[in-house]
């Protein structure tokens, strides 16, 4: 498995933080501190994993943005899953800007990762606006996912 790294970029009180590896219990958030923050952006597309230790090192790390603007990005499949099921990994004051939706075609066994976009794919209300996806043979997929458990974020 990939290793945790964390970097975060400071332009006055907008943090961008760049997240990527596996989130375990050798994830130590501490030196990426978020105080003085107004505004946290987290990328999450490097992630490749998290289990119950890292959840709860993310929950520490993230409450010290609790009542600022915080935007989770390209959240991949097992981030979704967690802000779906662990109350606090998303912050009351945070959203989801984007993230990845599997697809798959049976026939082919043909797997894709799509980004949905705020704005694009969903809105702020939670109306989904699934593009139609083909695997590079022109094959149609289908979301590899139930959509009303994937989906239950965009309703909180």
């Amino acid at each position: 498995m990939s290793k945790f790294s964390c970097g975060i970029e400071k332009t006055g009180s907008v943090f961008q933080v760049k997240i990527s590896g596996v989130i375990d219990e050798d994830a130590d958030f501490v030196p990426y501190d978020l105080g003085g923050a107004t505004e946290v952006s987290v990328d999450c597309s490097g992630v490749k994993g998290i289990n119950s230790c890292g959840i709860r090192e993310w929950i520490k790390w993230i409450s010290a943005a609790s009542g600022k603007k915080v935007i989770y990005r390209q959240c991949p499949k097992v981030i979704v899953d967690q802000i779906n099921m662990v109350q606090g990994f998303l912050p009351s004051s945070g959203f989801v800007e984007s993230f990845f939706v599997p697809y798959f075609h049976e026939d082919s066994g043909h797997e894709k990762n799509v980004l949905f976009s705020l704005g694009k794919e969903y809105t702020s209300q939670g109306e989904i606006k699934a593009p139609q996806v083909q695997d590079d043979s022109g094959n149609e997929m289908e979301m590899d996912v139930i959509e009303a458990k994937y989906f239950k974020f965009l309703k909180k």
